[in-house]
């Protein structure tokens, strides 16, 4: 039977990763495990790399690397959806608040579950909304874990430091005033997978004169049991 998808250059990729499945390689196992020439396997295997599908150890052998996880993870975004609305809606009914739930998506973030405060002067945020990730609390969460590479390129830009980021690190929770608009201010907390690794923020939102210049003094406990429900969901459907 023939496994080719008609793409070659996507199907030596899938031959370098299924390669990598069974452990680390060097350049010639690599090229022993996959039968390609030696450069072409070099060639897919950097240009994987580039890509974070995949990495070297300690030793320089080619593993699979942490993109695969992060994709893994998002191939979970259906079970953390049917979870958010419940826990979004419990988590406004407490705060009053608008509340969010936030993916990153490159250099943006997604607002993919929400719910909105009925009445009243609120923050409206759409489901699919594209939002920056240079200000904000949830874009400092949804960047304050990541890789030191990762964390120092998205700083470029940014509203919030380096030091703010260690801050929302300590505490498992950021807040913002008027950061990504003016008047508003909101509190996040990180969604984490069962790697530890954050998959998502989940946030509360409004205007400061409702919030104060301290929002996570009013709500950063409740926001951070919301996160926590959602975080256990996704990892009792893993086990």
């Amino acid at each position: 039977m023939d496994d080719s998808s008609g793409v070659g250059v996507l199907d030596k990729a899938a031959t370098v990763l299924s390669a990598l499945e069974a452990g680390p390689a060097t350049l010639a196992q690599l090229v022993a495990a996959t039968h390609l020439a030696r450069p072409t396997a070099h060639r897919l295997a950097v240009a994987l790399e580039h890509h974070r599908l995949v990495t070297r150890d300690i030793q320089g052998r080619f593993i699979l690397g942490p993109r695969l996880a992060e994709l893994a993870a998002a191939a979970g975004e259906d079970r953390l959806l049917a979870a958010a609305g419940p826990v979004l809606t419990a988590l406004r009914d407490h705060t009053s608040e608008s509340a969010q739930l936030y993916r990153r998506q490159g250099d943006a973030r997604i607002c993919v579950a929400a719910a909105e405060r009925p009445v009243g002067l609120r923050d409206s945020i759409p489901v699919g909304a594209t939002l920056s990730m240079a200000a904000g609390s949830a874009a400092q969460v949804l960047l304050a874990w990541e890789e030191p590479d990762r964390l120092h390129r998205g700083l470029h830009g940014a509203k919030f430091t380096a030091t703010v980021l260690s801050g929302v690190r300590r505490r498992g929770w950021a807040q913002s005033v008027g950061e990504r608009e003016p008047g508003v201010a909101s509190v996040s907390a990180p969604v984490r997978g069962p790697s530890g690794r954050v998959v998502a923020a989940v946030s509360v939102s409004g205007p400061v004169e409702r919030m104060t210049r301290q929002p996570g003094r009013l709500h950063a406990a409740a926001v951070v049991s919301a996160a926590n429900r959602l975080s256990e969901v996704i990892r009792r459907t893993e086990e």
